[in-house]
């Protein structure tokens, strides 16, 4: 049957609204069954710990089940997410690492900006950038003349290569024009950090506080762009290098097109959570700080992380293992 222009416009708006409330009620029942939330990482440290605190209020928020997911390597939990249905039931927790992986691997099955919905960040860790009690400087100028006196002798150790610990190394690097020795492990560094083997690592707080209040490390700055609560008596490394800042972070993501009635309600309920005074200590007991956004403030923070990181991968020729 072939209907007038005029009504065919009509039905065809009629379908729009439908679609539009339906979406609208679809975000406002949401959600009625558990929500997951994939980390790419095993169980037991940094984006698991953040995403197992974050889990329990926002289930009391969001009247469901919300679990988190461990064990899967970094890229493949990504890719996960990125192929789960966009309805709001698979997240991903989002981290620093999602924004170097985007220029360290140029063999990804996805886009990480494109295919990941930015719903709300949760926090960021200052690292500390700390010494061996044995190693001859005290403060970051000493640091950065005897490594300049020394070339290619300091050692600095990571968890891999194109870990955080080793991005934040290469921009040290080139920020100040001296020259390092990377010492990638596979397993803990810590017995050779420790023992003197390795001199430098850049490293979470919370990680070795306890090392550094023991005097078994020293504190020479953190990477953050004010000084750690944690450490209170330690600088910053932008003290002595303008504009040098550096954090590992967490978040919250979503399959692309994932409606933003859900993201705005997700964002909300986290939001609320990050807010409140028992969370936030929390979080201080880890050494983190509690990173309210919005999910377009979110996308833009994605972005410049990611841009900030391909400078530092491309200069340092950074090459996956």
């Amino acid at each position: 049957m072939k209907l007038p222009r005029r009504n065919f416009l009509h039905l065809a708006a009629g379908a729009a609204a439908l679609s539009a409330v339906s979406r609208f009620a679809w975000a406002q029942a949401y959600p009625t069954r558990a929500v997951h939330i994939v980390v790419g990482f095993a169980a037991g440290i940094n984006p698991d710990i953040i995403a197992r605190l974050i889990a329990q209020p926002l289930s009391e928020r969001l009247g469901q089940l919300v679990e988190n997911r461990p064990g899967a390597a970094s890229t493949i939990g990504t890719e996960a997410v990125v192929r789960a249905p966009a309805d709001g039931y698979t997240l991903l927790a989002v981290t620093s690492t999602n924004t170097v992986n985007t220029t360290l691997y140029d063999k990804l099955t996805y886009d990480f900006v494109r295919d990941i919905a930015p719903v709300a960040g949760t926090v960021r860790l200052p690292s500390v950038m700390a010494v061996t009690p044995s190693f001859p400087a005290k403060t970051v100028p000493e640091f950065i003349a005897y490594a300049k006196a020394n070339a290619h002798k300091v050692t600095m150790a990571s968890s891999g290569t194109g870990s955080a610990a080793h991005v934040m190394g290469e921009l040290f690097k080139a920020m100040t024009g001296i020259d390092m020795l990377h010492v990638p492990y596979r397993g803990t560094y810590f017995p050779d950090l420790l023992s003197g083997l390795v001199q430098l690592v850049f490293i979470p707080i919370a990680s070795v506080i306890e090392y550094i209040r023991g005097g078994k490390l020293r504190a020479l700055a953190v990477t953050g762009a004010r000084r750690s609560d944690a450490l209170p008596d330690v600088p910053t490394v932008g003290e002595f290098v303008p504009g040098y800042e550096a954090y590992v972070w967490d978040g919250i993501g979503a399959p692309k097109s994932t409606p933003s009635g859900i993201v705005n309600k997700l964002n909300g309920a986290i939001n609320a959570s990050l807010a409140d005074p028992n969370m936030q200590a929390r979080f201080v007991g880890l050494g983190a700080e509690p990173m309210i956004m919005t999910p377009a403030e979110f996308g833009k923070f994605i972005v410049d992380e990611t841009e900030k990181w391909a400078k530092v991968i491309k200069f340092a020729g950074i090459k996956p293992e």
